[in-house]
């Protein structure tokens, strides 16, 4: 692997959903690849799958304006994704004859990573036609992540300026956010129709959230730029262009935030103003209609299992309850004299576990936090065959959206290698990042955790392109608190104080199956979910308060986690019998990560296929 960038202090945070703009051409280029697809039925099947993959990717691909510009291309470098109806009528059109087209291949005159290749697609294809079902009750807006925050973030972030025709594709994405939000508008109203709606308190944050996007020059009179202002103005002054070049791209970016931007936002503001007080009271989808079926299917596409809500809360509570006992451990080594929740406290509240909430303090913690990686990463080779080319930067949330932003996060790299994956970390208040945490929280977000799996699904060879980016949450984030467990088998954690944070971290994701399915299955309000994880984790109350305001936001992402950890534990641990002393965790990990995101079902398959090769 490649060293390290800099840390970058004051760095970006950049995680989009999906945009949109009208394009004209999308119901051509989708009859265009189908009509391509439907003649290769005659041609061998292992050439005919491999031409089906391929197309089906560029399809996807080139329906997406924005996913091209995360991947490093710039096709439509000006344009954002459309959410339209149409285009999502056209969109599960697409995904129904696809699912029809990939039955017809034989099975038997298929390799086996043909095989795998085909039950992927067909998992992911009937996933997401069940997900299409409930079309309208994922929130199209929420607090936690959406188009208010997705304009800023995207073009800080995702959109590179590197000459004047990548300048002039900001200036027309600039342009095309009054589209844009005219589209999430209309979604809005649309499941304001159907009664979806979040609950009243997340409103207040969007509505904060969009102000300060258009806060600043040259929305208003203030003396400080606004954030995507400052940010067009740095890329374009980095350009080798003439001055009179500079001037027209900023006049014209400038027409673009007065006449396209602000209106959008105004507009949005006003629609959230209006829905807030049709919101119906209390925080879980219970409250929707059809929440309980909608719930199912979140646990379902969240988890790869058909395990219920009642199931996952009771395996919360039993994992809650093994990590408390860990725990205690830990307090008798660090002799400490009180109850568990005393504990608590003397974590949540002591000076020396954290940073000091200034800027010098900020910067001591990315230089720490990159630290931690730049060792971990020496030891990789040790555990790991296959690591990844691409390099890795930590980064700060920026100011704009941090309030609302959850602590750390991971962004992947792009495929040309001209953004490196990126470790987020939330500085927004330092209690809320205690120092004992570090070292799990580098490991899940960094090494060996997300740039080691997301980076290496980029750059595997012999596989079709979309199984590098088809999304298995269980699998992905199972990874990611797995490696927080490994890295204690790898000699990290002397500190006892820091294998507490591991515990930590892991409790939280415990406590998550408890509060989640108690949210949206068992009616529990929000502030009952807050007092749960208080009274039963470490972590100070506004970690607490941000993370029941996540898991409301998302119902059903955060119990992934744990669970796809648990799988993965549990096939090492069957591995490691089956085979003894033939055991090899470096081949081990390799069958994990070789094959990309897979559901936990397939991930148990490969493992098992594993130990009989190496039998």
């Amino acid at each position: 692997m490649k060293r390290l960038l800099k840390v970058l202090p004051l760095g970006a945070l950049a995680i989009a959903i999906t945009g949109c703009s009208p394009q004209t051409t999308e119901s051509t280029q989708v009859a265009e690849v189908t009509t391509e697809v439907s003649q290769t039925l005659n041609q061998n099947d292992s050439e005919k799958l491999a031409q089906y993959f391929a197309e089906m990717y560029q399809t996807d691909l080139k329906r997406s304006p924005q996913s091209q510009s995360y991947r490093g291309y710039k096709w439509d470098y000006d344009k954002w994704d459309d959410i339209s109806e149409a285009t999502k009528n056209e969109t599960r059109a697409l995904l129904e004859k696809r699912l029809v087209d990939l039955q017809k291949f034989e099975m038997a005159k298929l390799n086996a990573q043909q095989k795998l290749s085909i039950k992927v697609a067909i998992t992911d294809i009937k996933r997401r036609l069940a997900n299409d079902e409930f079309r309208h009750h994922t929130y199209i807006m929420h607090q936690y992540r959406a188009f208010h925050t997705l304009v800023p973030s995207f073009l800080i972030n995702i959109h590179s300026v590197t000459n004047m025709d990548d300048a002039k594709a900001y200036v027309a994405r600039l342009n095309g956010v009054n589209t844009m939000f005219t589209q999430v508008i209309e979604q809005l109203r649309t499941r304001e129709k159907l009664g979806v709606f979040p609950p009243k308190w997340a409103y207040d944050k969007m509505i904060q959230a969009s102000q300060n996007v258009v806060a600043g020059k040259p929305f208003d009179e203030t003396s400080q730029d606004s954030t995507i202002w400052a940010d067009f103005k740095t890329k374009v002054n980095a350009l080798e262009l003439t001055a009179t070049e500079k001037s027209t791209l900023m006049a014209d970016a400038e027409r673009a935030l007065n006449q396209s931007v602000f209106p959008a936002y105004q507009n949005m503001i006003q629609e959230l103003k209006q829905q807030r007080q049709l919101s119906p009271e209390g925080d879980g989808v219970w409250r929707l209609p059809e929440g309980d079926k909608w719930y199912k299917n979140r646990l379902a596409w969240f988890t790869t299992t058909d395990l219920d809500a009642e199931q996952v809360h009771q395996l919360g509570l039993q994992n809650v309850a093994r990590i408390h006992d860990a725990m205690g451990e830990i307090m008798q080594k660090v002799e400490f004299k009180g109850t568990l929740n005393e504990f608590f406290l003397f974590m949540r509240n002591a000076d020396e576990f954290n940073y000091p909430n200034t800027d010098a303090g900020r910067e001591a913690y990315m230089v720490e936090a990159k630290n931690l990686i730049d060792i971990m990463e020496a030891k990789i080779p040790e555990y790991f065959g296959l690591t990844p080319k691409a390099r890795m930067q930590v980064k700060r949330v920026e100011a704009f959206r941090e309030k609302s932003a959850g602590k750390a996060f991971y962004q992947s790299p792009s495929k040309d290698g001209s953004r490196p994956g990126t470790y987020y970390a939330n500085l927004y208040n330092m209690q809320d990042m205690p120092n004992y945490q570090m070292e799990a929280l580098a490991y899940h977000e960094g090494i060996p955790g997300h740039h080691m799996q997301r980076a290496i699904a980029q750059e595997l060879e012999g596989i079709p392109e979309f199984r590098k980016y088809v999304s298995f949450t269980a699998y992905t984030e199972g990874w990611g608190l797995y490696s927080e467990e490994l890295a204690k088998d790898m000699g990290f954690y002397q500190d006892p104080y820091s294998d507490f944070g591991r515990l930590a971290m892991e409790l939280w994701r415990a406590c998550r199956l408890v509060v989640d399915t108690g949210i949206h299955a068992k009616k529990w309000s929000r502030e009952q979910a807050i007092e749960y994880l208080i009274a039963n984790t470490p972590n100070p109350e506004n970690d607490s308060v941000k993370a029941i305001e996540r898991y409301i936001a998302m119902p059903g992402q955060a119990t992934a986690y744990l669970i796809g950890k648990l799988k993965i534990m549990e096939l090492r641990a069957t591995a490691k019998e089956a085979l003894g002393e033939k055991f090899d965790i470096r081949g081990f990990h390799d069958e994990i990560l070789k094959d990309g995101p897979v559901p936990l079902n397939i991930l148990e398959t490969k493992v098992q296929s594993w130990i009989k090769s190496q039998q």
